[in-house]
């Protein structure tokens, strides 16, 4: 087995490590002991680690919420495994952003106005939901679905409720691809964001006081050049 190589390389302003790997080589971004070298942004959802897997619980009353990486990356592959409740939507999102300050964004003629502290990028979702769309890329708090998958029955088929599945998402210049449990689900080219951390969403559910989890484990990511 190949021995992963891992060097410290500085801290980031809430004061949690940054590591970097050689590129080729996966790297585990999540410990299965604690939430070290990631911050939360913007709603309140509960972010926890249980049996060495990443909790995420929804609150009612509080907007979409986001587990977010400390490191940005740029071209990589990112593998993880995951596991909705049903009725919870969630996401994975790649090459993402949040500033301090709001920001207005012009794209295809559009104009776009971004609040501060709002997470907003490529994510990809996942939907446990009869629509089954997981695998599908959106741009969160931008422009809206990019790649649905209501043209592809393979994916839709691919997932499994109640039951882990596998996210496989790449990210190489221009060119995003996504696979769920192995089946090819969505292709995207767009370079409107070449590079951002990576979050793990946990859907605001309005009014709702039952809580809901999504459980995440074995994120991995394997920087490429």
């Amino acid at each position: 087995m190949k021995i992963l190589r891992w060097w410290l390389c500085g801290l980031v302003s809430v004061g949690a490590p940054v590591w970097l790997a050689v590129s080729g080589e996966w790297i585990s971004l999540f410990n299965g002991r604690d939430l070290e070298g990631w911050v939360q942004r913007g709603g309140q959802a509960k972010y926890r680690v249980e049996n060495g897997e990443l909790v995420g619980e929804s609150v009612p009353r509080t907007p979409n919420s986001f587990l977010c990486t400390t490191r940005v990356f740029t071209n990589f592959i990112l593998e993880l495994e995951f596991k909705p409740m049903r009725g919870l939507n969630s996401g994975v999102q790649v090459r993402s952003e949040c500033f301090d300050e709001p920001r207005t964004v012009v794209l295809a003629g559009k104009t776009y106005s971004i609040p501060a502290g709002r997470v907003h990028g490529y994510q990809v979702e996942i939907d446990p939901s009869e629509r089954a769309w997981t695998g599908g890329i959106y741009d969160e708090a931008r422009r809206g679905w990019l790649r649905d998958l209501r043209d592809n029955e393979p994916a839709r088929r691919a997932f499994k409720a109640d039951a882990w599945n596998t996210l496989r998402i790449e990210c190489r210049g221009d060119l995003l691809k996504t696979w769920l449990n192995g089946v090819p689900a969505a292709e995207l080219r767009d370079g409107v964001t070449p590079a951002g951390f990576i979050a793990l969403q946990v859907h605001g559910v309005g009014e709702r006081t039952e809580p809901l989890q999504v459980r995440w484990r074995n994120v991995r990511l394997q920087e490429l050049p």
